[in-house]
């Protein structure tokens, strides 16, 4: 009954999750390289007492770079850096893929991170699978069963590096002279298929020990590597049911790690253009993705299956094309551009409401996605929501002061941080070393 709500923020580069976020006239165009900027925009999340901020990074080739910009931060590890030093309680939360990066590397990047911040760091554990990545390092993409292979032996040596230093290793006495506890400081040496380290790490734990690691995905591998490993998985599912089942299949797969499925912590995705009303929201939407326009139609027209016509846009679908419209069984947004499209909005409309994006979407009042948190939330769909905001000039701000005072007034969503570490915020237990009941399931 006194379960609380979790709720991260998605944080890329400093615009929004709508590409013509840059454009709007409230928004400094420069965002994109100013640290100043991005750490006043943590700071309204703090305000609002978010559990995490969470910056994807990605290793492709630039897309329409002409004029739109790229979505990932300029280097995540270093903005959640500065964004540290000016934040108390925030978790910072960063993607690195074991793909194209040496364990040894990940490990100390993320554990130096944990300790500048006093224990609030976590890594996005993710394996990268196209070729546009591959090509910038110089090789191309293993097979799944490889990038998985190495992914799982990268996590296990990883997290052995940050608790090669004990729990009180480090003694840092200046009187005796005794800077550590070299009996408690001990070698990894582990050797895999794939990965190998000597180790220690040289770093010493944090106030919460190590990292969280995070992981997304649908697959069967992701189910595997975030039962087995993560301590919080992120999903996308535009159902309640959807929603349900992935999140049941995380906790089997903990479970069958011999993990308590209740330590493993599953976000929905939802993304928000928060507004006085719908309409209001919905000509915010249309301004954002003005350019979009054109290309979502032609999807939109797969999905319900039916011929539709740029010149139609300002006009609502007629009957014939509703008694003929049927959702693509490939689409799980489909039935939901259906059902909109009934109430009789516009075709510019229906696109506007987000039924394209890769999250379900709330364009309109704040109440209006308190009230779809909720439902998903004591649905047990959700231990938490992974909010990506429209515009983060405004759009931050939007959420803190529209949706969170709802959630807090409903006694869904906490009104203090419970402390100072990412683990306490959330709700997980420090963590000194390797877990032995993964290591006692699989060999390295």
């Amino acid at each position: 009954m006194n379960k609380k709500m979790l709720i991260g923020l998605s944080f890329g580069a400093g615009y929004g999750s709508q590409p013509g976020a840059w454009r709007m006239p409230w928004v400094n165009p420069t965002s994109f390289a100013d640290f100043d900027i991005m750490v006043k925009q943590a700071q309204t999340a703090e305000r609002g007492k978010l559990h995490f901020l969470f910056l994807p990074d990605g290793f492709g080739t630039l897309v329409d770079i002409e004029s739109v910009p790229p979505m990932t931060s300029l280097d995540v590890m270093m903005t959640l850096a500065a964004v540290a030093r000016e934040t108390k309680h925030i978790g910072l939360l960063a993607t690195g893929s074991t793909t194209f990066n040496e364990p040894y590397n990940l490990a100390r990047q993320f554990k130096a991170l944990d300790v500048m911040s006093h224990g609030r760091a976590g890594w996005n554990a993710i394996t990268s699978s196209t070729n546009d990545a591959a090509a910038n390092y110089g090789v191309t993409i293993p097979s799944s069963e490889e990038r998985y292979g190495r992914a799982h032996e990268a996590i296990l040596l990883i997290q052995a590096l940050w608790g090669s230093w004990g729990r009180n290793a480090w003694i840092h006495d200046q009187a005796s002279g005794k800077f550590a506890n070299k009996d408690q400081i001990l070698p990894i040496n582990l050797q895999g298929k794939f990965v190998g380290a000597r180790g220690p790490l040289y770093i010493p734990p944090s106030e919460q020990g190590q990292p969280i690691i995070v992981h997304a995905g649908g697959s069967p591998n992701a189910h595997q590597l975030g039962g087995r490993f993560a301590d919080v998985v992120i999903g996308s599912a535009f159902t309640i049911e959807d929603a349900r089942s992935q999140r049941q299949a995380f906790r089997d797969a903990a479970e069958g790690y011999g993990r308590n499925p209740d330590d493993i912590k599953f976000f929905a995705g939802l993304m928000t253009t928060i507004t006085k009303d719908r309409r209001t929201a919905l000509d915010r939407r249309i301004l954002l993705t003005e350019k979009e326009i054109p290309q979502r139609v032609a999807y939109l027209q797969s999905m319900l299956r039916i011929p539709l016509s740029i010149e139609e846009l300002g006009r609502p679908l007629s009957e014939l094309q509703l008694s003929n419209a049927r959702p693509s069984p490939y689409d799980p947004r489909s039935a939901h551009a259906l059902k909109i499209a009934k109430e009789g909005w516009s075709l510019r409309d229906i696109i506007a409401h987000g039924v394209i994006d890769y999250h379900p979407v709330i364009v309109g009042s704040g109440i209006e996605a308190a009230d779809h948190m909720q439902a998903w939330f004591e649905a047990e769909a959700a231990d938490g929501f992974w909010i990506s905001t429209d515009v983060y000039a405004d759009g931050i701000d939007a959420f803190v002061d529209e949706v969170v005072p709802i959630l807090q007034e409903r006694g869904l969503f906490h009104k203090e941080y419970e402390g100072r570490t990412l683990r306490e915020n959330l709700g997980i237990q420090d963590q000194y070393g390797i877990d032995p009941r993964i290591v006692s399931t699989q060999k390295y």
